[in-house]
């Protein structure tokens, strides 16, 4: 059964908690690193989240890329701010990425196609280097995670239809669990309590589907 649409602000919740694992590393989140890990990972156990209650047969497919930025200083994030009009996911953090068309060859390309679209960041600056696994949101949609270098110099021409803001974000803050927070909220219809994490950057809260799939991220760099 899926989640009850339940709009609510995770902005005013209080923090349950700070997850707290040690920051990853420098030397993993260095390119050779990345690419040593995503093509021998090691046995690791992704974390579950509570929107996986709303897996079903009728899962819609669709794939995100997790852009990370080679700058002087180390890897950035690129992150999109969504439009408030969408019938989803309205004015949340999120990656770029979108469902999958008959037309895609693969989850790959089906990330690569919706990256341009969205924010015009061409294909031929991504690199990819491996996937997440899959997670299930409470909208419905089953999104693979193509995780992909991405090499400057390049232009963005966001959708304004679709992409209210487009930003970084440094890896090393974001792998780091003292930045993860904890949060839950009671949802209606007796659904129990939904616990999900967020990772608030300067003005921009990241939280939801895109902080559970950086958990994700940062587990397997640390196992």
């Amino acid at each position: 059964m899926p989640l009850p649409k339940f709009s609510f602000d995770p902005q005013s919740l209080p923090v349950d908690a700070i997850a707290g694992e040690a920051a990853l590393d420098h030397e993993r989140m260095l390119e050779d690193w990345l690419r040593q890990r995503f093509a021998a990972p090691p046995h690791w156990h992704p974390e579950t989240a509570d929107e996986s209650l709303a897996a079903r047969r009728d899962m819609t497919a669709a794939s995100v890329l997790v852009p990370l930025v080679q700058r002087p200083d180390g890897l950035n994030l690129l992150l999109t701010r969504r439009t408030d009009h969408l019938s989803a996911h309205a004015g949340q953090i999120s990656f770029p990425g979108g469902r999958a068309e008959p037309e895609d060859d693969s989850a790959v390309d089906t990330a690569l196609r919706e990256t341009e679209e969205e924010i015009g960041l061409a294909r031929s600056h991504i690199d990819v280097i491996g996937l997440l696994p899959d997670y299930v949101t409470g909208s419905g949609y089953r999104v693979t995670p193509v995780v992909g270098l991405v090499h400057p110099p390049f232009e963005l021409t966001p959708d304004p239809n679709e992409v209210a803001d487009v930003f970084e974000v440094p890896l090393a803050f974001l792998m780091d669990g003292m930045n993860h927070q904890r949060l839950s909220v009671e949802m209606p219809e007796g659904a129990g309590r939904r616990h999900f994490y967020a990772m608030p950057y300067g003005q921009h809260f990241i939280w939801g589907a895109t902080a559970g799939m950086l958990r994700n991220l940062f587990h397997l760099l640390r196992a």
